[in-house]
C-alpha cells in the first residue's frame, strides 16, 4: 500500500508508558517528545500525553504516547487509558529493585485491560546510577525474554537509549499491522469508512479498534478529549485532598 495509493494517509499508534511512581515515565516521554529533562519532575497526576512522529517506508506514523500515573490511589482512573493501545513501555528504575519486582504486576494490568496485539518493552531505566545499581542488566533480559518483550536500558538524564527504545515499539507496532491487518480484506474496508471520516490533515486511523466491528470507532481525537477531561477531574480530587488537610 504506497502513499500515492492512499492518499498520503498518516497512521496513529497508541503508547502507554507504565511503571511505578517515580521511575522516570514522564522524563522519558518529556526527553523523547521534547529533548527536556526536569530533575524536579513531580508525580503524574492522572494521565498526559505527547504526539511524536516519525517515517517508516514512506509513511508517517503518528505515536499518541501516554504517561500514566503510577501511584495506587489513580489506578481506577488509568486503567481506562490502556484501551485502544497497542504499545507499552513497562519501566523500573535500576537503583529500586521493588520497582523491578512490581514488573510482573504492571504486566498482567496491561494484559487485562488492553484490547489487541501490545509490541511491548522492557525498560531499565537511570542507567546512570550505576553506582548504586540494585537491579542487574542480565536480570532485566531475563525477565524480558521470559515474558516475550524487548528490553532496553535508558536514562532520561543524559539520553541514553531514550529515541532508541520509543522507536523500536514504534517499528515493531507498524510492522505487526503490516502482518497482521493491512493484508486483511477486513481492515481494508475499514480503512474504506476511516477515509471517509478523515480530519482536514487527512488523517486515516489505523489503530486496530478497540470496539465491535459493527460499532463506529470514536475518532482518537474525541477519545483523548474524555481521557484528558478524566485526568483534570483526578486533579480536582487531588486539590480538594490537599485542602482538607489544610
Amino acid at each position: 500500500m504506497s502513499s500515492d495509493e492512499e492518499g498520503g494517509e498518516e497512521y496513529l499508534f497508541k503508547i502507554v508508558i507504565i511503571g511505578d511512581s517515580a521511575v522516570g515515565k514522564s522524563n522519558l516521554l518529556s526527553r523523547y517528545a521534547r529533548n527536556e529533562f526536569n530533575l524536579h519532575s513531580k508525580a503524574t497526576i492522572g494521565v498526559e500525553f505527547q504526539t511524536q512522529s516519525m517515517e517508516i517506508d514512506g509513511k508517517e506514523v503518528k505515536a499518541q504516547i501516554w504517561d500514566t500515573a503510577g501511584q495506587e490511589r489513580f489506578r481506577a482512573v488509568t486503567s481506562a487509558y490502556y484501551r485502544g493501545a497497542v504499545g507499552a513501555l513497562i519501566v523500573y528504575d535500576i537503583s529500586r529493585r521493588t520497582t523491578f519486582d512490581s514488573v510482573g504486576r504492571w504486566l498482567d494490568e496491561l494484559k487485562t485491560h488492553s484490547d489487541t496485539t501490545v509490541a511491548m518493552m522492557l525498560v531499565g531505566n537511570k542507567c546512570d546510577l550505576e553506582n548504586i545499581r540494585d537491579v542487574s542488566v542480565e536480570e532485566g533480559k531475563s525477565l524480558a525474554e521470559a515474558e516475550g518483550l524487548f528490553f532496553m536500558e535508558t536514562s532520561a538524564l543524559d539520553s541514553t537509549n531514550v529515541k532508541k527504545a520509543f522507536e523500536i515499539v514504534i517499528r515493531e507496532i507498524y510492522n505487526n499491522v503490516s502482518r497482521k491487518v493491512l493484508n486483511s480484506d477486513t481492515y481494508k474496508a475499514e480503512l474504506s469508512l476511516n477515509r471517509g471520516r478523515q480530519d482536514d490533515k487527512g488523517l486515516a486511523i489505523v489503530v486496530p479498534p478497540p470496539y465491535p466491528s459493527d460499532h463506529n470507532q470514536p475518532v482518537p481525537k474525541l477519545f483523548s478529549f474524555i481521557c484528558l477531561a478524566m485526568a483534570d477531574l483526578a486533579r480536582f480530587f487531588v486539590y480538594l485532598e490537599s485542602r482538607i488537610k489544610i
